[in-house]
């Protein structure tokens, strides 16, 4: 029997790109899963038919009695709901980010403990790592310096986040995980042009004919993707085998230039691209791959979709969206 079965577990963020992948796999575990969010017509939306073997409440997490009632009477909670964005975005508004993000992590740790919730997820990110970081980056990393600039505010909001795990862990003994995931992409990502993040701009850019497709630096830039339901496995084994609060990278193997993704999303959708890259702009951080040892370690996780097969899902998910 699987260790979720009959767990009741809040997933905030639960209608978002991941949160609603995560879900709908703890459901399939038998849990008994409350989503908790700011708007029930799309949580419908995002859950289609799903959405009725979900509890939903409604409501923001920014309120701390908010979070007190949706966190009342679980036994876990995985915290994804976040502001994201893509680079350009970061850049114009690392304040809003970083108070946006820490407001959400302090109400939500204050509610769990006050709750009495057994264990919490966390969900930090790669984007605590400095610019010139190891490659392979292993997770001793993540508070060296300032985090890459481009990703500044955002960095900083998850290692406070961190921190904050761990001062809830050492005075209330509450066993919480801390995944720090590398660049996620896949069906029901975002596509809006001012807030989403790389692989759903470059597939709605060719999608929709941009040509010449303008990019944001010179293309050398490297990145290692995770396909979302390799994502949202990782975040269950991670609370389910190590609540340690210890953090550990969550990522795929395959490194690609932006260069040769943008081939790469052409080829898979058949079209015809010619770059052009605008060296005015910034390209963010040079590489981006983590050292994955603990993960395959502790968690007995890996990423399992090639980049491959991943993109040629979300491109036909993005196009069936398209058509409805």
């Amino acid at each position: 029997m699987s260790f979720w079965h009959s767990q009741r577990v809040l997933v905030t963020g639960g209608s978002g790109f991941i949160g609603s992948h995560l879900a709908e796999m703890l459901l399939a575990e038998g849990a008994a899963v409350r989503v908790c969010g700011r708007s029930a017509a799309k949580f419908e939306r995002v859950l289609g038919a799903r959405a009725g073997d979900i509890e939903f409440v409604e409501g923001d997490l920014d309120d701390l009695a908010f979070a007190r009632r949706a966190c009342a009477g679980q036994t876990a909670v995985f915290h994804l709901a976040a502001k994201v964005a893509g680079v350009g975005y970061n850049v114009a508004h690392p304040g809003s980010i970083l108070f946006a993000n820490t407001g959400l992590g302090s109400n939500l740790l204050e509610a769990a403990v006050r709750a009495n919730v057994e264990r919490v997820l966390l969900t930090s990110s790669a984007c605590v790592y400095r610019r010139h970081c190891a490659i392979p980056t292993p997770e001793t990393e993540g508070f060296l310096d300032d985090p890459e600039p481009t990703n500044l505010g955002y960095g900083w909001a998850k290692r406070l986040l961190e921190v904050q795990a761990r001062c809830y862990a050492q005075e209330y003994g509450l066993k919480i995980a801390l995944p720090r995931p590398y660049n996620a992409y896949g069906p029901r990502d975002d596509f809006d042009w001012e807030t989403s993040h790389v692989i759903p701009a470059l597939i709605r850019k060719v999608v929709e004919g941009q040509n010449p497709l303008l990019v944001w630096g010179d293309g050398s830039q490297t990145r290692s993707f995770l396909y979302v339901t390799d994502f949202a496995a990782g975040l269950i084994a991670a609370l389910e085998k190590y609540p340690e609060c210890d953090p550990v990278n969550l990522g795929a193997d395959e490194e690609i230039t932006i260069a040769a993704l943008i081939r790469l999303i052409a080829q898979t959708a058949g079209r015809e691209i010619n770059p052009r890259f605008d060296l005015s702009q910034p390209s963010g951080q040079p590489r981006r791959i983590g050292d994955y040892t603990k993960a395959k370690a502790k968690l007995g996780w890996q990423a399992r979709v090639p980049l491959a097969e991943g993109l040629r899902q979300t491109l036909a998910w993005y196009e069936a969206q398209r058509r409805a």
